[in-house]
């Protein structure tokens, strides 16, 4: 089966109209034709996870590079890809749209602009300013047919500004703003979650779950969480297994290859 990018576009609005869904991220290639292997539904990129893969730290890969990894998951899997497209690359609305516009042309299924401006002494965007770039972002996925899903990002918690109150009013703001669905990666609490999917209700929230959790995916979707995401968390697990079975190479010994996985299962599947 082949799916359109249509296709992909619209399985994707269905899977957030009820329910809960994981939504695993994938950094390259191979990763994400596992991950669909496994029968997840759709993917998402993640921005550390391939920043890592290239030699670089998370952020510092350029528009063009994000543009090009974009098109390289979409092309490799039959799932819809939503795309961690960081602050839209671009400080004004206009140049967001811009960027908006060539994320489109990916043939992503949906894409998230975060509002952290990449100033350590102004972590976030204000409000105001953080809206209009997230309408102009909402008017250029509109001029391209309004299929690909937006999603509203507080960075409140992951900036060291973990106020919960201002990270609702931000969230309502983009809501309104046109976001189809709302993010704010660093929330963990109960009270926390059940706070922010009140607020923006009945739009959908996506819940990020880095590490270990004492929530189950069934406690998420009793809280009305509609998607799962893990963020760079494969990737460093990954990256754990890897750096465990180097250093003990170094060390000259070769028991770190014990949970290696089989080449020839590895082959299969990327036939």
């Amino acid at each position: 089966m082949t799916r359109t990018v249509a296709e992909k576009r619209a399985l994707f609005r269905q899977l957030h109209a009820e329910g809960c869904f994981v939504l695993p991220n994938p950094w390259d290639m191979g990763s994400a034709r596992f991950l669909q292997s496994l029968g997840f539904q759709a993917l998402a990129t993640t921005s550390s996870g391939f920043a890592w893969s290239r030699g670089h730290a998370d952020g510092a890969l350029s528009r063009a590079e994000i543009l090009a990894h974009l098109r390289e998951l979409v092309a490799a899997t039959e799932l819809p890809v939503n795309a961690d497209f960081e602050s839209g690359f671009a400080a004004d609305p206009q140049g967001v749209a811009q960027s908006v516009r060539m994320a489109i042309d990916t043939g992503v299924a949906g894409l998230s602009i975060e509002d952290s401006t990449g100033d350590a002494d102004h972590p976030l965007y204000d409000i105001d300013v953080a809206v209009a770039r997230l309408r102009a972002a909402r008017a250029a996925i509109d001029q391209e047919g309004g299929e690909t899903l937006l999603v509203g990002r507080a960075e409140n918690f992951f900036q060291g500004r973990p106020d919960l109150e201002d990270t609702i009013a931000r969230l309502k703001a983009y809501a309104e703003a046109g976001a189809d669905c709302l993010y704010a990666p660093g929330i963990r609490t109960r009270e926390q979650i059940e706070a922010v999917v009140a607020a923006v209700a009945p739009k959908p929230v996506n819940l990020l779950v880095g590490a270990t959790s004492e929530f189950t995916l069934q406690d998420i979707a009793a809280l009305g969480v509609r998607r799962v995401s893990v963020g760079g968390a494969l990737a460093r697990a990954a990256w754990g297994g890897f750096m465990r079975a180097a250093r003990t190479l170094q060390e000259g010994r070769f028991d770190g290859f014990a949970d290696a996985a089989s080449g020839v299962e590895l082959n299969g599947l990327m036939r």
